[in-house]
Parts: C-alpha cells; sequence; structure tokens
C-alpha cells in the first residue's frame, strides 16, 4: 500500500550560501521530490536605471560596476559600446584592444568563481573554491595595477579606457600567463572527471534547446543546451574580430555540461588574452571628448556584449541633455532564472542546490 505524503511548502532564501545572492525561492516538496517552484527576488533592488537618469554619461560608469559585481570590466565595455553608438563614435585601436584584453581576463575571474561555488554546492568542502581564488586573486592584482581598483573598475570610459597599462603590468600579465596552465591544470585533473562530480550533475536538470531558445537563454547555460551562439563571434565589437578563437557547445544540457563549457571558455579566453598581447599597437587610449557628453536629442542606441553570464545590454535614449533619457538593462540572469522551474521540478532537493550552482546568477544584475 503507498504511503501518503503532504506536500510541504519550504523557503530557500533570502539569506541562504546556495542561493548565490539575496534570493528567495518559494518551493513545494512532495517528500523530496520538487513538485512546485516559485522565485522571488526583488531584495537587492537599488534603481539603478532610475539613477543613470540623473547622472551625466561618464559619472554611470560606477553603476555599471554594481551589477553583476564579479564581471564588472564586461559591464564596463556594454555600457561605453552603447555610450558610442549615440555618439557615433569608435575608440582607438589599443583601447579596444586593451578592452578585449580585459574583459577576457574578467571572463576568467567570473568564470573561476562560478566553477568554485558550483563545486562547493556538490560539496567539495572548500579546495577546489581555494584553488579557483588563487587564480583569480593575480587577475584582480592585474586589475589593480590597471586603475587602482580591484572589484568595482569603472575602468572603461565613453571614447576609451581610463588609462593605458603602466609599465609594470605587461611582465607581470606574462608571468600570469606563463603559469596559468599548471594552476588551472590543478583543477582540471580534480574535478573535470570526478567520478562523485559526474555522478551527482549528468543527466540532471536538462535544459533542451527549444526551451533555451525560447526562454532567451544566453551565455554559457545556452551553449551547454547545444546552440554555438556567442555575440563576439555573431557581432564582433572592439578587437574581436581580429583574435582567433573558438565557442564551446555541449549537447546535454545538463548541470555538468554548465560546468564544462565554463572550463572550456576559461581556455579560449587566454587564448584571446595571447592574441592581445601579440597584437596590440601604441598609440593613443582614449577619445578627445568633453567630459559632460551632450548625444543628439532622439538619439537611442543597443550597446550588447557577451558578458560571463550571457547577453548583457543596455538601451539608452538621449532627449540632448547630460544625462540619458531613459536607461534599460538586459541582464542575462534575470532572463537566465524564467527557466528555473523548468530545470527543477521532479528533481531533489540536493539536485536543486547543484542546479542554480550551474547556472551561476547573479543578484546584482537581476534586481538592480
Amino acid at each position: 500500500m503507498p504511503i501518503k505524503t503532504e506536500p510541504m511548502t519550504v523557503n530557500v532564501g533570502p539569506q541562504h550560501p546556495s542561493t548565490h545572492g539575496v534570493f528567495r525561492l518559494r518551493i513545494t516538496f512532495d517528500g523530496e521530490e520538487i513538485v512546485e517552484v516559485e522565485p522571488v527576488f526583488g531584495y537587492l533592488h537599488r534603481g539603478t536605471e532610475k539613477l543613470a537618469e540623473e547622472r551625466n554619461y561618464v559619472q554611470i560608469v560606477t553603476l555599471t560596476d554594481r551589477l553583476d559585481y564579479v564581471s564588472s570590466m564586461i559591464n564596463n565595455q556594454a555600457y561605453c559600446l552603447a555610450v558610442e553608438k549615440l555618439l557615433g563614435v569608435e575608440p582607438p585601436p589599443r583601447a579596444k584592444y586593451m578592452r578585449t584584453l580585459a574583459a577576457e581576463l574578467q571572463r576568467v575571474a567570473s568564470h573561476l568563481m562560478g566553477i568554485g561555488f558550483f563545486l562547493q554546492d556538490l560539496g567539495t568542502l572548500g579546495t577546489p573554491l581555494m584553488y579557483c581564488f588563487r587564480i583569480r586573486e593575480k587577475i584582480l592584482d592585474l586589475f589593480e595595477m590597471l586603475c587602482g581598483a580591484r572589484i568595482t573598475v569603472s575602468y572603461m570610459r565613453p571614447g576609451g579606457v581610463l588609462g593605458d597599462a603602466p609599465v609594470e603590468f605587461w611582465p607581470a600579465l606574462d608571468a600570469f600567463l606563463a603559469e596559468f596552465p599548471s594552476e588551472f591544470g590543478e583543477i582540471e585533473q580534480l574535478v573535470v572527471e570526478n567520478e562523485i562530480v559526474m555522478i551527482r550533475t549528468r543527466g540532471v536538470s536538462t535544459l533542451p534547446i527549444d526551451v533555451a531558445v525560447n526562454g532567451s537563454v544566453s551565455g554559457p547555460v545556452l551553449r551547454a543546451s547545444g546552440l554555438a551562439w556567442d555575440w563576439r563571434k555573431m557581432d564582433p565589437y572592439d578587437a574581436y574580430a581580429d583574435v582567433e578563437f573558438d565557442v564551446p557547445v555541449a549537447a546535454g544540457g545538463d548541470n555538468y555540461d554548465r560546468f564544462w563549457v565554463r572550463i572550456q571558455e576559461i581556455h579560449q579566453s587566454i587564448r584571446i588574452v595571447h592574441q592581445c598581447v601579440q597584437q596590440i599597437e601604441p598609440g593613443p587610449v582614449r577619445l578627445d571628448l568633453p567630459l559632460v557628453l551632450r548625444p543628439k536629442p532622439g538619439a537611442e542606441a543597443y550597446g550588447r556584449v557577451e558578458a560571463s553570464k550571457g547577453e548583457l545590454g543596455f538601451y539608452l535614449v538621449s532627449d540632448g541633455g547630460v544625462s540619458p533619457y531613459r536607461c534599460k538593462i538586459r541582464s542575462p540572469s534575470l532572463i537566465n532564472l524564467t527557466v528555473t522551474e523548468h530545470l527543477l521540478v521532479g528533481w531533489k532537493l540536493a539536485d536543486m542546490i547543484v542546479t542554480l550552482g550551474s547556472m551561476d546568477i547573479n543578484m546584482g544584475e537581476v534586481d538592480r
């Protein structure tokens, strides 16, 4: 005779280490099985889009740092591309290479965080996470040389970057690139073919490609489901048209594939950085633009990049003033969260924690 169980609704978060930010999931369980999921967010809302309407175009750069705060260089890049489209200008070649180099180092740092905390959610008790942080710290040291900041960098500016790299930056970057293969190789050796990792993640929380496309999912989550869509290839910006790299794609769309795609993307990002170092030429790193910008009234532009978590876009409308009339942000973490119910229903509590880790969301850009 089957045992009857009463469904139980549990709140996971908003203060919970496995929700990857101030985020709440209202989940209904039947025993251990998830039968209903309701994501609840807004706890980290700071009114970024409205604040942008009260600051001038250069000041807004500091707001972008605080969206996905583990990927601030790429946030800067997306916003600056939107402003440059609004003005109808293009940064100098050296500035494009500096942006591309900084963005790819930031992608490596962001993916290291995603991989480390994903493994932490699996119960690895800190060792792989600390290995990831060891490499990330060296990238943050490089950022500090570039702009004096490590997390909220505000390095990029409409028309280029804050300033050229100091003399000591290039030897430090060379040393980092020389050490990287062995240090990252240790992490891969530990976890990529680890039996426990594979048993816990393969075939779990699969995202079919049609569901991913219909949900406008982007980034590693989309590529793990089998679609090789990357804005750096589809619509190159800055120096991406001049560098060679592959777009890693998996086919299963499960937790392991999302983890695996990020690992492969780290290798491609390092490959891009090597090419930037080889190809960059001397020259100016910023256009001679006025400090207070006034785009034409009625001008509008959408600047997008392939951020570490997917398509990050800024839509700007000008009324001829010193601040945008409207600023709208397209956040990849928010869009990717729309498939949460599909990923979790039917799986168990322990799988839920790991699946959230595989999505690598950041609530700073979700709530804005």
